[in-house]
């Protein structure tokens, strides 16, 4: 309900308020003025809307509740209980009102972002700035984006800084740094200065234009909030009418048959349902996840199976660029160069860790490509410098090839053992290069699927195209239930249908493959920020902001809605049922049933409402600030280089000669001594106590402790080891000095994706 509807139940609540009101002012002062007529006319507006709504639900061969206070005003009038009449229209106008202030509430929560479309953007040409509207942004232009505009398409940052308010999309309340290179989502607000950005997509292709049209769709959307409300209904109306007409019959006075009638009107669980089922939609919006109907948010109460693809979705939240291996006289840099500037029109997450990558190296001023053809999943073409460069994955770039060299058979040999990705890159026909790529968990995770455990999933299953093992070494690690790899869409469709058979299934994806199996499940959740839109328009549920803890959250909030409104559904019938055996009896009169009744739906509606607070297991007292935490991870993201050349050492020790072995080992020596171990020791001095006062407990961080000092230790026994290094090494001397390089490797990986984790989980 929106604004004009919030309006129209005040209004319709007033008048039979202050005609109550009178009559109290009337009988304490005992005033020689009779306030019948006020007391009746108050309660006619009311009527008609009910007899509206009775007409329009018995149309629809429904019993519609309405219909129980329609015969209670209608009965009170024709007795002269003009009181009665009175109450029962504030009672229901009342009911009418809180529902409207809920789904208000709701619906403020979720469009809040519909203000904040932009209707032009300041293209740069030359040295000159225009203000154009946003249909006429090609993609490759490049933009201004001012303080306090909203980021009009999707693009990638060209100056070094960006400081973005992603509230609207994410719900998160701190400003968030971008650096060179990234991917930014239109519909942010630019919280900082301005900055330059080159358009990657069209305005109708971006973000924000994506989640407007799911926003408006979920608002045309019939939402059956009512469903758990109609199968109580069902028969509470008919019981309701059968005991008037008993206590009619059995006494004899028909002032019986109407106290009955008023106490049972409205039905508390038809106002507290639908209250409770919007509160729940309204909390999951603020948290970033849109949440289309009330059905799917029953859906998710009862789900018990949960189906996950794995690229772009337990995968794909921090892809890295490990190693560049580069074809004899070309630079590694070139090739980094020519993915780059390439990969600036793409906005897949790897294309994204290319462009980060080249950036952190240097390389801030890419040229920019043209005529570009995207092949999703497999890579692109375009013209860069007039000569035409592809990119892409193994499979991809031999296409593209003349001549495939050996090195890279042996290269993706390797890779395919080892499960690593890989982006090649090629030029007129000739292979130049290969980029190593780590496509990393998202680092929420493994946190996000312990909560869905705890929230009542009972087994969850990874369905991947991918190999086997790959999927296996991903799956078994973080505690998926069940790894089906090498799959097609058509795979992952009877996948779920035959999941169906045996419990509620939610299937969670990004791409456009994934489209139909997110239509079949129960439920489909897509991940909206960088998802393909086709996946987004077929699911039920959008994560706004790509975080797979929220849709643990999400559950758990279903699961805490559904218990607030089955509470109000129970206390609210009992309570009335009570009543309506007293009215029957005649212990009860309609006035003093009025003003009962009125009180338990107040109380019902009230306790309904308690869904729009977050349920406690997702509640923190005591949290990081989001600075705090980015400048943890910029830390991390700034020893990621020392990481890559430990893994890189270790794994060419043996080619070595001797003079460039002790000049790559002292100078990795230094970068530890100089760089890590403050870092760490920043950590265990500074950081760490502030953690665990947050977290609580004796000694919380202990095990990370432990890592630090294996880390210290690893780092002392290499610096003793390259001290004693004599000039000619020995084979086993070389293999000791690899596996303590692979030690430290293996403990600082580790230690950096449990630091890296929790801190996600305490901003």
């Amino acid at each position: 309900m929106g604004k004009k509807q919030s309006l129209i139940n005040a209004a319709l609540l007033l008048p039979p308020t202050v005609a109550v009101l009178l009559w109290c002012v009337q009988r304490v002062f005992s005033l020689d003025v009779s306030v019948d007529i006020f007391l009746l006319v108050s309660a006619v507006p009311v009527m008609v809307l009910l007899v509206k709504d009775t007409v329009v639900a018995l149309s629809k061969q429904a019993l519609g509740v309405d219909l129980l206070a329609l015969l209670a005003i209608g009965g009170s009038m024709m007795l002269d209980q003009w009181l009665t009449a009175a109450i029962i229209a504030a009672m229901a106008a009342t009911g009418r009102w809180l529902d409207s202030y809920a789904a208000g509430r709701a619906e403020r929560e979720m469009t809040s972002l519909l203000a904040k479309v932009p209707r032009y953007a300041n293209r740069l040409e030359g040295e000159s700035q225009q203000r154009v509207p946003l249909a006429e942004i090609a993609i490759g232009d490049f933009l201004l984006v001012k303080s306090g505009e909203v980021v009009p398409v999707d693009g990638r940052l060209k100056d070094p800084l960006a400081v973005l308010d992603e509230a609207t999309l994410t719900g998160e309340p701190t400003p968030v740094n971008y650096n060179a290179g990234a991917l930014l989502r239109s519909g942010t607000i630019n919280a900082g200065d301005a900055f330059r950005m080159t358009a990657i997509a069209t305005a109708e292709a971006s973000t924000f234009s994506s989640i407007i049209k799911l926003v408006e769709e979920a608002g045309r959307a019939k939402a059956p909030v009512t469903r758990m409300a109609d199968r109580y209904a069902f028969w509470f109306i008919p019981a309701t009418l059968a005991l008037a007409g008993l206590a009619w019959l059995a006494s004899g006075d028909v002032m019986r048959a109407l106290a009955v009638l008023v106490v049972a009107t409205p039905c508390p669980l038809l106002l507290a349902v639908p209250v409770a089922m919007i509160s729940g939609i309204s909390q999951c919006a603020s948290r970033g996840v849109l949440v289309k109907s009330g059905e799917v948010l029953e859906t998710l109460a009862r789900a018990n199976l949960l189906f996950f693809d794995k690229t772009g979705t337990l995968t794909g939240g921090k892809a890295r660029l490990t190693a560049i291996h580069a074809a004899d006289g070309v630079h590694t840099d070139e090739v980094l160069r020519l993915a780059a500037a390439l990969d600036q029109m793409s906005n897949h997450v790897m294309a994204t860790a290319v462009v980060q990558a080249a950036n952190e190296r240097g390389e801030t001023r890419l040229p920019m490509p043209s005529d570009v053809t995207e092949t999703a999943g497999a890579g692109l073409t375009g013209l860069l410098e007039n000569r035409r460069v592809a990119l892409g994955n193994f499979a991809y770039i031999t296409g593209q090839l003349s001549f495939l060299p050996e090195w890279a058979t042996q290269l993706q040999s390797r890779l395919d053992i080892e499960g690593s990705s890989s982006v090649y890159v090629a030029r007129e026909g000739q292979l130049l290069g290969a980029l190593e790529m780590a496509d990393c968990l998202r680092l929420e995770t493994p946190r996000a699927l312990r909560m869905l455990k705890r929230a009542g999933i009972k087994r969850i299953t990874m369905l991947s195209g991918d190999r086997q093992d790959v999927a296996e070494a991903i799956g078994n690690g973080i505690g998926v239930d069940e790894v089906f790899a090498g799959l097609q869409p058509q795979d992952k469709l009877s996948h779920i249908q035959e999941a169906r058979q045996h419990g509620v299934a939610i299937m969670v994806g990004d791409g456009i493959n994934d489209a139909p199996a997110l239509r079949t499940a129960d439920v489909g959740v897509a991940m909206g920020a960088q998802g393909a839109a086709a996946a987004a328009e077929s699911a039920g549920v959008v994560l706004l902001n790509d975080r797979l803890d929220r849709l643990a959250e999400t559950v758990i909030a279903a699961h805490r809605t559904m218990s607030i409104a089955r509470q109000s559904v129970v206390a609210g019938m009992g309570l009335s049922v009570t009543a309506m055996l007293a009215a029957a009896w005649g212990w009860l009169p309609p006035v003093a049933g009025a003003v009962l009744q009125e009180i338990i739906d107040v109380a019902v509606i009230l306790n309904a409402l308690r869904a729009l607070a977050p349920p406690a297991a997702v509640r923190q007292r005591q949290r990081f600030t989001v600075g705090t935490i980015s400048k943890l991870n910029e830390e991390h993201a700034q020893l990621n280089p020392l990481l890559q050349h430990l893994a890189a050492l270790a794994r060419s020790l043996p080619q070595l000669e001797h003079a460039t072995l002790v000049e790559e080992l002292t100078r990795l020596d230094a970068m530890l001594q100089e760089q890590l171990l403050p870092h760490e020791k920043r950590e265990e001095h500074q950081v760490y106590p502030a953690m665990a006062r947050l977290l609580g407990g004796e000694d919380p961080l202990a095990a990370l402790s432990r890592s630090h000092q294996e880390i210290f230790k690893q780092s002392r026994r290499l610096a003793m080891q390259i001290a004693a290094l004599p000039i000619s090494a020995s084979a086993l001397e070389i293999q000791e000095l690899q596996r303590t390089l692979y030690g430290l490797d293996t403990i600082l990986q580790l230690h950096f994706a449990q630091e890296d984790e929790l801190y996600l989980s305490m901003t």
